[in-house]
This record gives C-alpha cells, structure tokens and sequence, in this order.
C-alpha cells in the first residue's frame, strides 16, 4: 500500500474513532473513552491532528486537495483552545483545555503554543494563508513573555516549559521549537527581532542541555539538576534549527551541525535499536526536521529511516479491523498516536521538493 493510501486510511481512523460527533470540531483523547475521561482531548493532541490535516493536503494534486475543507475545520476546532485575554503573561495564547463554552481552559504550555506556531508557518508557506501567519506571530510573543529573566537562577535564562506553578523547568523543547518558529517568521518579514530572539533561544540551549554526545538532554530546573533523558523530537528540532540558521546567514558550521546532531541522533536511535521505544508523535517530528535537513543537504538516509519506521508501526501496531494505531500492547489508541502516524505517512507522499516547507 502506498504511503498516500495509509495517510488517507488512518486518517478516516482518527476520524471515525477520534472525533467528537457535537459539532464543536474536537477530539476525544483516546479510544475507547472510559469513564471518568475528559469530554475533549488537550491541546497538545489536538494540535497534532491539526498538523495531520495539515500534512494530508500537502500530498501532490487532487489528493491534497480533498483535505482543505477538512484544515478548516480543523482551524475552527483549534480556536476552542485559545484564550484572548491571555495567561499569567498577559499575552494571549492557547490554553491546555478548551475554554468556555467547551471546557474550563487550563495552564497555558510553551511548547504547545509553539507546535501551533509552527503549523501556521507550514500553512502559511503552503497556501498562503496570512490569517495563520499573522497568530504564528502572535504566538512567538507569548514564547517571548515565557523567558526566565531572574538571573539569580542556576543556568538563568530559557523560555520555561509552562506557565503553571507547579513546574520550573526550562526545557529543551519549549526552546528549540521557540527558536524555529523565531527563524521561519525572520525568513518570511525579515525582521531582526525574531532572529535576535531565536539566537538567544538557541544559544542558552546548546550552553545548558546540549551533551557532550552531540544529543540534548530533556531540561534543567531552577537548581541547575539537568534530566538526561534523551527523546528523538529534542534532537530534531535542533537539526532543523541550524538547517534554517544555514539558509539565513549562509554560515556553513550551522550545516555542520545539523548534519552532526543528525547523524548522532540517527546512531543512538535508528541503528541503536532505540527508535521503536520513542512515542510515535515524537519521532513525527524529530523526522520532518530530517527531512528538511535533507532538502538542503541531499540524500535520503532520513527519509528512508522514516519510511521504514512507517513499514513496521504498520505491520506491528495497526489493528486491521479499526485502522487504529495501538502500541506496545495498548488496549487503548491515543489521539496523539494516531494523528502522528498520518503526519509520518501523508509526508511520505509527498514530492522531495516540498520538505522545505517542514518545521
């Protein structure tokens, strides 16, 4: 079966079991619901089947095509997430649970914000759509407001993982990301603010949580204790941000480095045996990164990891008889996990060309 094929397949999946049926364009966080779940899903994982309508309509003609009525709504259900009036911050932003009428809100995340910024980049640069890109923008504001300015911190600085109280940490991923969307909005305006601000993102992160692997580390809290877990999206997003920094300024180290956190991360986690253990909306970003490496670079040795890591989720965790994604054993599919597996199988179709367009 082709990769457009499987996208569509799990897609109509996510859509038939996923999908809440009342009209408000939300998901379910997982299936089957149990009781005592939540009516809606978080944003996180609503996001990532935004980022997975998104991706379907990105496969080549009509195919593509036939899912534009469907990113609308998706663009419908995402505003059930944000709150005008703003966080801790002040600045408006997307919170982690649908506001009123559908749901109370909730803490406002760094990094789900900026998952979102990113999409409205990709949207932007695929169809034009300057409503996406002028709330990309206003997101990167809010991620701006998230920078730690006590500099009687240990390792001060970093925009912090959330705004809620019982979390201190500045992360990895609510930096890099951040970084990312402050270099695809400078590439796009061409307005020194967003670059300034993503090299300040960029250089805590690589002075506080890059290893002496070449991998970066989960994050650092306000002691200085630094969790050492590695995850494929903290390595992919930094190749992505360096692939970018290369095309803005043309400096070849920046090139260098991608290509070597690249094939570090290929190393512990393809050839390494570790790549099935990651989360599978994890390891959907950490390859769109590489494959917008490989729309500067050349080769294929990314794109074909994805591909097969796309062959064996599909023999090894597809349940025929739903089309849903189950893992490890699971009696129960993630909203997360599916929409990242039509994320990982909607890109695979699409033309090479077009990697340029990903985070």
């Amino acid at each position: 079966m082709s990769a457009a094929a499987r996208a569509a397949a799990s897609y109509q999946a996510l859509q038939k079991y996923l999908a809440v049926g009342d009209g408000s364009g939300l998901y379910h966080e997982r299936y089957p619901v149990v009781s005592g779940d939540n009516a809606y899903s978080y944003e996180w994982p609503f996001s990532q089947a935004h980022t997975a309508t998104l991706d379907l309509t990105g496969m080549p003609g009509q195919q593509g095509e036939g899912y534009l009525p469907d990113l609308a709504a998706r663009a419908v259900g995402q505003q059930r997430y944000w709150k005008a009036s703003g966080g801790t911050t002040g600045k408006p932003g997307y919170a982690s649970y649908p506001v009123p009428p559908y749901g109370g809100g909730g803490d406002f995340f760094y990094d789900d914000n900026e998952w979102v910024g990113l999409l409205d980049v990709q949207r932007y640069l695929m169809h034009g759509d300057r409503e996406a890109l002028a709330r990309a923008e206003q997101v990167f504001q809010l991620v701006v407001s998230g920078w730690d300015s006590d500099t009687s911190h240990a390792d001060p600085g970093g925009v912090f993982w959330t705004q809620a109280t019982w979390s201190q940490d500045r992360n990895t991923v609510s930096n890099m990301p951040g970084a990312e969307l402050g270099l695809r909005l400078h590439q796009i305006t061409g307005q020194a603010t967003y670059l300034d601000w993503a090299r300040r993102m960029y250089d805590w992160t690589n002075r506080y949580l890059l290893s002496p692997d070449a991998l970066y580390w989960d994050h650092v809290n306000l002691t200085g204790t630094v969790e050492t877990t590695f995850w494929t999206y903290n390595q992919g997003v930094p190749v992505g941000v360096n692939t970018l920094l290369y095309q803005i300024t043309g400096d070849r180290e920046y090139l260098a480095r991608a290509q070597r956190i690249a094939g570090a991360a290929h190393s512990y986690f393809v050839t390494g045996g570790r790549l099935l253990g990651q989360p599978p909306y994890f390891n959907s970003i950490y390859f769109k990164n590489l494959l917008l490496l490989e729309s500067v670079a050349g080769g294929h040795t990314y794109r074909d990891a994805m591909a097969e890591y796309g062959d064996t989720v599909w023999n090894r965790f597809r349940d025929s008889s739903t089309g849903l994604f189950r893992f490890e054993g699971s009696a129960q599919t993630e909203t997360l996990q599916q929409a990242a597996m039509v994320q990982i199988y909607a890109v695979l179709a699409w033309p090479p060309a077009d990697y340029r367009h990903l985070y």
